[in-house]
């Protein structure tokens, strides 16, 4: 994986515009890994592909992170500010899980993109069920194979433990303290939405740069999309922006 050129997070800012979030997640990882096959980012834990959009976000932006939350206690408006290093799991994702209890043995695996994609649409209910059915790779009960729906509600509760414990970057959550009321909870950590809310900023404010510059000097988006930063910035500051 590498970081992204200007022209080439404007592209596929451009491309993700109209995709579902899981999809956006995988137009962006393509960008970063052009010798990367679709179907192998797909096929990646969803822990794995949130772990490499958040590098690619640090390549991007930065390691600083600045959000805004409400509290559900008082209705205060917080700003937050943390960094990449406190969202990103100390533990390595393990692809594959085994699990006994009593007669029942397990084998599973943590979700990827191909199972959000299978249960995009579908009801709470219905999409955790079957998400369930799909990260389950077999099932036996007294040495024979049963079908995920024979599985007693209490293996079923662990097995989903052990899924979230073998991709620990999947669920991220962000520690909130409000100084108003003293109210403390936590919020999921989304970096797709996150990310992508950022690109989608930049990308507005990058192209009303061009617009700008366009208009005053004839060049071409290329032209303008090739100048660093700092001399972009020297021009519209000349230009009166």
């Amino acid at each position: 994986m590498r970081g992204l050129s200007t022209p080439e997070l404007l592209e596929a800012w451009e491309r993700g515009w109209a995709q579902r979030p899981f999809d956006r997640a995988l137009t962006l990882l393509a960008a970063a890994c052009p010798d990367s096959l679709p179907e192998a980012l797909a096929s990646l834990s969803i822990g794995r592909r949130d772990a490499s959009l958040l590098m690619l976000r640090e390549w991007a932006f930065g390691p600083d992170l600045a959000g805004v939350a409400v509290c559900p206690h008082c209705g205060e408006r917080l700003e937050l500010n943390l960094n990449v290093a406190a969202m990103r799991s100390a533990k390595e994702p393990v692809a594959e899980v085994s699990l006994t209890m009593g007669a029942v043995e397990s084998r599973f695996r943590p979700p990827n993109s191909y199972d959000l994609r299978a249960v995009a649409g579908l009801g709470m209910a219905e999409a955790r069920s079957q998400l369930f059915e799909r990260c389950v790779l077999e099932a036996r009960s007294g040495g024979e194979t049963v079908s995920v729906s024979q599985l007693p509600a209490e293996v079923v509760e662990a097995v989903i433990e052990r899924m979230a414990e073998a991709d620990p970057q999947a669920d991220v959550q962000w520690e909130i303290f409000c100084s108003s009321c003293g109210h403390r909870w936590c919020e999921v950590f989304d970096i797709v939405s996150f990310f992508w809310t950022e690109i989608d900023a930049w990308a507005r404010r990058i192209l009303g740069e061009v617009h700008v510059l366009a208009l005053a000097y004839g060049w071409r988006e290329s032209e303008i999309l090739a100048l660093s930063p700092s001399r972009r910035q020297l021009y519209l500051e000349m230009v009166g922006r």
